[in-house]
């Protein structure tokens, strides 16, 4: 195979094939975030072109969201029985069904099966989750770092994709720039069977900072326990506070980044008479800062109390958002709020997954980690649903970005109920 001969070149120059995987991972995860963040440009062209509400439209997105997050535990569970290189590549030829479906869409309810369920299972399972389980099972050192890659790429690729996706929109319609979409997985997919491979003892290497050989664990044949893994996880997990107070705050991550923003970020410009190309022009500034913060958080998890990491995290998105409806929406203000809220976009995950693996283990921070993401993920489709339903009763946003942001505050404040990781409790064992 290439990784093979790839590899041996790679160690002759003293580079571990890990970041191989990693760069794998990288673009399948940006690629993916592409599908995710199209549908911010989705909302006013399939109102105008099928009368559906705002609120219609959202409700499918909320679908999506939610099923996003709740696959991540099985995700992991399923990287770990069939391998990360087949559940990669199912999970982009289903994101790939289900927008070429959407192609031909004509009824609210097709919407809602291939948005709503199809993309939403198949983004599930190229989450965060992805980055968290190659990050754990590839590398030793560096793992914050790693983290923070990854999760840079999922967040901002969400971003700076909606700059050209709103430009195609515009000039040549939205099923264009969903085939631009569909182009961009293709050549993933590609990388991904061509390069992918499930763990570094399947090249003869120890993960990246350590010198042992890890052999891979004996596969189990039982579906049972395949699917009941997650949530024996889940149980064992929801015994403790640090796993209820991470899953809540995650929570509020989600509501305030991916529902919010992410979804409805268009839309709230365009009430201020912001064009959309200008919107999404300003979310790839978010992007941009959030690649610098996201990366920069995981470079700080890897030193620094991650609890503290993440009060300052959510306490400063939380006075962003509080921020908003006090500007005009003028290029200057915006341009301040890209700039504080894009620097902790999603810079809250490397801190998180540290705290989840410290607490949990590395053998099931994934599973774990899923379950926070399930979190992170219902937060986000209360936020899509809900600040859908208060534009279509209130006509405004406003109140959204009020609970949102003081939901964050709530947030700092919550973390530092946790006890220095150093004081938690012994690791959970693998049942």
């Amino acid at each position: 195979m290439i990784s093979n001969r790839l590899a041996a070149l790679l160690a002759a120059r003293n580079i571990h094939y890990g970041w191989v995987v990693a760069a794998a991972t990288f673009l399948t995860m940006l690629a993916t975030a592409g599908a995710m963040g199209s549908a911010g440009v989705l909302i006013a062209p399939l109102q105008q072109e099928f009368g559906w509400t705002n609120a219609e439209i959202s409700s499918a997105l909320a679908v999506r969201l939610v099923l996003f997050g709740l696959l991540g535990p099985f995700a992991a569970a399923f990287m770990n029985h069939f391998g990360l290189r087949k559940v990669v590549a199912s999970a982009l030829v289903l994101i790939v069904s289900g927008l070429v479906g959407s192609l031909f869409m004509t009824e609210i309810w097709q919407m809602l099966l291939l948005w709503g369920v199809i993309i939403g299972i198949g983004t599930g399972m190229t989450a965060l989750v992805l980055g968290a389980t190659v990050a754990t099972r590839w590398f030793s050192s560096r793992r914050g770092l790693v983290v923070g890659l990854m999760t840079a790429s999922s967040a901002t690729g969400q971003l700076i994709f909606l700059p050209l996706l709103a430009k195609l929109t515009e000039s040549i319609g939205w099923r264009s720039a969903l085939v631009f979409v569909v182009a961009m997985l293709a050549v993933a997919f590609g990388v991904v069977l061509l390069l992918m491979r499930d763990r570094p003892s399947d090249l003869g290497l120890a993960p990246y900072g350590e010198t042992k050989v890890l052999p891979a664990p004996a596969a189990n044949g039982s579906l049972w326990l395949l699917l009941s893994s997650p949530l024996n996880a889940l149980r064992d997990a929801s015994r403790t506070g640090v796993f209820w107070v991470l899953f809540a705050t995650f929570f509020v991550c989600g509501f305030s980044t991916n529902g919010l923003i992410q979804t409805h970020w268009i839309s709230i410009c365009s009430d201020f008479g912001v064009a959309p190309v200008g919107a999404a022009g300003i979310l790839a500034v978010i992007g941009v800062f959030d690649l610098v913060g996201t990366i920069s958080s995981g470079w700080l998890s890897d030193r620094f109390d991650n609890r503290w990491l993440l009060f300052w995290f959510y306490a400063l998105r939380g006075q962003s958002l509080i921020y908003l409806p006090f500007t005009d929406f003028s290029i200057y203000e915006l341009s301040i709020f890209a700039i504080f809220y894009g620097l902790d976009w999603v810079a809250t995950v490397p801190p998180t997954v540290k705290l989840a693996a410290e607490r949990f283990g590395p053998e099931r921070a994934g599973m774990v980690f899923g379950w926070i993401f399930a979190g992170h993920q219902l937060g986000a489709a209360s936020a899509a649903y809900v600040a859908g339903a208060t534009r279509t009763g209130l006509e405004t946003y406003m109140p959204a970005l009020f609970v949102a942001g003081t939901l964050c505050l709530i947030a700092a404040g919550l973390i530092l109920t946790l006890r220095t990781p150093a004081r938690l409790a012994p690791t959970l064992q693998p049942t």
